[in-house]
Formats: C-alpha cells, sequence, structure tokens
C-alpha cells in the first residue's frame, strides 16, 4: 500500500524524520516530488500492486534540490520527481543525481525526451497552449506563438507571471530559434497586448477569458482537461478552443515534461530503478494519459480519447537540453523588459 507524506515545506520535521527512518529498507522506495499527491498516488498504487515494493512519498511545492544538497551522503531520497525541465536540469547542476543505465528506460523513453547522460528521463509531455475565445476570436485567426505580439491582439491577452517556469520554458524555445534580440521584441509586443498585469494560474487566464476580460491566454494542455472535468470550472474551458500554436509557422508547439531522476545517494538503488522503469512502461504511462491528460513520451502508448479529441499537433523538435541552457537567459530577459510590472 502507497504510503503519502505530505507537507507543504519539504522540511517539514515529521515527514522527513519518517522517511529517514525509512531511508533503506527492502521493499520501500523513498520519494522527494514536487507532483501533487493526487496525481502521483494511482501511479504509485499501480507500482506497489505490480512489484510489492512499498513507496514513500514526502511532497513539497520548492525545495528539494536545496533540501537534497543539505543532505548530501544522508540523503533518503531514492528518485525525485518534478515537472519542467529546467528543475530536471537544477538536479543536475546542483549534483544531487546520478546518471542511470537501463535497455528499459532507453525504450520507452525517445532520446530527445531524455539527458543524453541518463541523469534525467522525462515522463510525460505537456504542450503550451494558445487558449482562445469562442465568441470572440475566429478560427484559424492565430496559429502561432510570434502572434501573441500582434498589435491587433492589444489589450486582449492574460497570462501568469512571465517568470513562471512555463513561461520561461516557452521563451527560451523562441530564444533558441530566433536569437536574443528577436525574442525580447516578441516579450516587449506581448507585454504590450496584455489585458491586465500578469497573475494567477493557468486556469485563472481561462476564467478570465469567460468573464470576458481578454480573448487569448496562455496555458498547458492538462489544464483544460481538468477543467472539462471539473463541474465548477467547465464552464471556462467551455468558453474557449484550445489552439495548438506553432513557433515560427514551421517549427510545432512547444512542450515541456515532467520526469524523473535517480538520487546521487539512493539507498534503495534497485528499487529506485524499478519505479523508474514502470514509471515509463505502458500501464503507467496509461494511467498518466488517462487521469491527468498528459501525453505520453512512450510512443508506443496511445493518448486518451479525451485528449485525442482535441486535435493532433507536431511537438517542437528543439531538444530539452537547450531550453534548459537558455533558461537564465530568459529570466533577465523577462526583467529587461519589465513584463510582470
Amino acid at each position: 500500500m502507497t504510503r503519502s507524506l505530505t507537507g507543504a515545506v519539504l522540511g517539514s520535521v515529521i515527514a522527513l524524520a519518517a522517511v529517514t527512518t525509512a531511508a533503506k529498507a527492502d521493499g520501500e522506495v523513498n520519494i522527494y516530488s514536487l507532483r501533487q499527491p493526487f496525481l502521483i498516488e494511482p501511479l504509485l498504487e499501480a507500482f506497489t500492486a505490480k512489484t510489492g515494493i512499498k513507496t514513500n512519498v514526502v511532497f513539497a511545492k520548492e525545495g528539494v534540490v536545496e533540501r537534497m544538497k543539505a543532505e548530501g551522503v544522508n540523503s533518503p531520497a531514492d528518485v525525485i520527481l518534478t515537472v519542467d525541465i529546467g528543475r530536471l536540469n537544477d538536479a543536475v547542476e546542483a549534483g544531487v543525481v546520478q546518471a542511470v543505465e537501463s535497455p528499459v528506460l532507453a525504450a520507452n523513453v525517445p532520446a530527445s525526451f531524455r539527458d543524453p547522460e541518463g541523469r534525467w528521463f522525462a515522463l510525460t509531455q505537456r504542450a503550451r497552449l494558445i487558449y482562445a475565445s469562442k465568441d470572440r476570436v475566429k478560427p484559424g485567426e492565430i496559429t502561432s506563438y510570434e502572434e501573441l505580439a500582434d498589435p491587433k491582439w492589444a489589450g486582449r491577452i492574460c497570462t501568469r507571471s512571465g517568470k513562471h517556469d512555463y513561461n520561461i520554458a516557452l521563451l527560451a524555445g523562441m530564444i533558441a530559434h530566433h536569437g536574443e534580440a528577436k525574442a525580447e521584441a516578441w516579450l516587449a509586443g506581448l507585454k504590450a497586448n496584455l489585458a491586465r498585469k500578469p497573475q494567477g494560474n493557468d486556469r485563472a487566464q481561462v476564467k478570465a477569458i469567460k468573464e470576458g476580460e481578454c480573448d487569448l491566454a496562455l496555458g498547458n494542455n492538462y489544464y483544460y482537461g481538468a477543467m472539462l472535468a471539473n463541474p465548477e470550472q467547465k464552464a471556462w474551458a467551455d468558453a474557449v478552443n484550445p489552439v495548438f500554436p506553432t513557433i515560427g509557422g514551421t517549427k510545432g508547439t512547444h512542450v515541456n515534461v515532467s520526469g524523473i531522476a535517480m538520487s546521487k545517494s539512493a539507498p534503495n538503488r534497485d528499487n529506485a530503478l524499478k519505479l523508474m522503469e514502470f514509471l515509463s512502461g505502458d500501464e503507467a504511462q496509461e494511467i498518466y494519459a488517462t487521469a491527468n491528460f498528459e501525453y505520453p513520451v512512450n510512443p508506443h502508448v496511445k493518448w486518451s480519447p479525451v485528449v485525442e479529441s482535441w486535435g493532433r499537433f507536431t511537438p517542437d523538435d528543439l531538444p530539452l537540453s537547450a531550453i534548459a541552457e537558455l533558461r537564465s537567459t530568459a529570466v533577465k530577459m523577462v526583467d529587461r523588459v519589465g513584463y510582470d510590472g
């Protein structure tokens, strides 16, 4: 049975003590997770049912890498589960994860979705969409990220903070494809078109479209599915069309990932590897697809019927490592433009 030990802060004394007690134990694996418990519990329950290995989870919104670095070789963590290529890269740069060689992972996770040296592996894809008002934006009226800077959309766009990981990753992709000067001009144009100061989360932008505050918004695809499934938010989702924009008209839609890495200290290394392989396999990938409305990285696993109904798209083929390398450049650009001001 999966035991989920949660806390708003990873340094919670109770949660940390519980995991430390079980640091090295036959038939257990310790997880530090930035993914919310309700998103991963079905996966971990399936893993335990299949392998008999128990999972101990500490959940936190931030501070995971810092905690692991402070704990050093005494860290009880076997794996880290997180979202965004930037956070995976942070773990690599902090030296808290180790390389993994696994024929199973190599077969399940395409090369473009894993670190060349095996230090992290993506588990799901999430597309960065444009949500467009059904009432005020004609189908096909916007098809690319670049068009968000067109003056025709002045006062009609809502976004969350420019410094949020999801927007930083998109901006890094724009920098990679267009160079710094053009990407900065695009960001300044997008800022000029905002209907309000950046605020809230991705769902809040769709709500703002429903309420007539803006006509376009940026948001990850799985939020659309989550809103459709939520009786209190379904009206928000029903007010928009999801658009899979391209970069430059030729490159595909920007995608980010959720992923996993093995801790450098990993007291239960064999069990950790079994978990990593399971999460990349068909059963877990299907759970990700149906329960979380995400796109599997495993090419052998079909999209969920709900997600499939939104339409097919071609992901941008820019290596995720290139996005990770340009994150700091993107953050500085957001500051120069004063995007959140």
